[in-house]
């Protein structure tokens, strides 16, 4: 049963009530909100996502309500929650659904240390992935949203989850949210692509959504084989440059960017350690979608780079 199969109004009536359990790759979420401008744009966005049976056995328990008491009629808010606990000032109520997504992230980067946890986005195709650890701003997400609209299967956005028994990358293809100038590119880059609405002056800047082809929320369940590391970087006016990056260096980039490496200790060590030697990495410097897409292409079909 996915979310597309209750109506709106269902829907929304279990949303408010008992919550509904959903599922994204490994993590099952029971999720609650009495905010009816959010059940209306969840059930949209999230139509193809398996729902569970209520007496599911969830990870995380989460809400985003208005606020109680008088809170609640001085100023319309939302407060996310998890597992009773409420670890962010409440938001305008106006970006209640990015408040949600950025709570399921936080969830996940703290509350997920059996499994590595890289920052980074991933893809998939003909049984290879690619990782892209990189820093706020670099570009990975519109990269990511880019390939994943170009035949490329979204293991996801933000997470590279590594199984430490078999170092296979565990997919979890969640909404990829886009900021401010990177919303107009990847709807102009692909005007198919299914975008939620752009939510103005969050704490992030513009966010919208986008929602990843069927495909890969049908194989959410389907692990991946990590073959390629590429660090990207956009940079306006840049020439494309596609570049072998030493071991070393790569080790040190993977390292940083792993939210519970020094959790792990010497298994982080041991998996990074593995997966720099089994993986050849890249940095990468672009400007144009289409050039970065299809430059990605040819690595993946010659293992060469520029």
């Amino acid at each position: 049963m996915i979310v597309g199969d209750l109506s709106h109004r269902e829907f929304g009536e279990q949303l408010g009530g008992d919550g509904l359990a959903l599922q994204f790759g490994p993590f099952n979420l029971m999720v609650r909100s009495n905010l009816r401008s959010f059940a209306s744009l969840a059930h949209q966005l999230y139509e193809p996502y398996p729902l569970l049976e209520p007496a599911a056995i969830c990870d995380f328990h989460v809400h985003i309500n208005a606020p109680r008491g008088l809170r609640r009629w001085l100023r319309r808010q939302a407060c996310f929650g998890v597992d009773g606990q409420s670890p962010f000032a409440p938001y305008a109520v106006e970006h209640a659904f990015p408040a949600l997504e950025w709570g399921i992230n936080w969830c996940v980067a703290t509350r997920s240390h059996h499994l590595l946890l890289l920052h980074s986005a991933g893809v998939e195709r003909n049984g290879q992935a690619i990782l892209f650890p990189a820093s706020p701003g670099d570009g990975k997400s519109t990269l990511c949203a880019a390939l994943i609209h170009s035949g490329w299967r979204l293991l996801s956005d933000e997470f590279g989850l590594v199984r430490p028994e078999d170092g296979l990358l565990l997919p979890v293809p969640r909404l990829i949210p886009l900021k401010n100038e990177s919303i107009e590119l990847i709807r102009n880059f692909r005007p198919e692509a299914i975008i939620g609405p752009s939510f103005l002056a969050t704490r992030k800047g513009t966010v919208a959504h986008v929602r990843p082809p069927l495909d890969s929320i049908k194989r959410a369940q389907e692990p991946a084989r990590p073959r390629w590391f590429i660090f990207p970087r956009w940079v306006a006016d840049a020439p494309l440059t596609l570049e072998p990056m030493p071991k070393s260096q790569a080790f040190l980039m993977v390292a940083t960017n792993a939210f519970n490496y020094e959790v792990l200790d010497e298994a982080a060590f041991r998996l990074v350690t593995d997966m720099i030697r089994s993986c050849d990495s890249y940095s990468l410097i672009y400007s144009d979608l289409d050039e970065a897409v299809s430059a990605i292409d040819q690595l993946s079909r010659t293992g060469d780079g520029f």
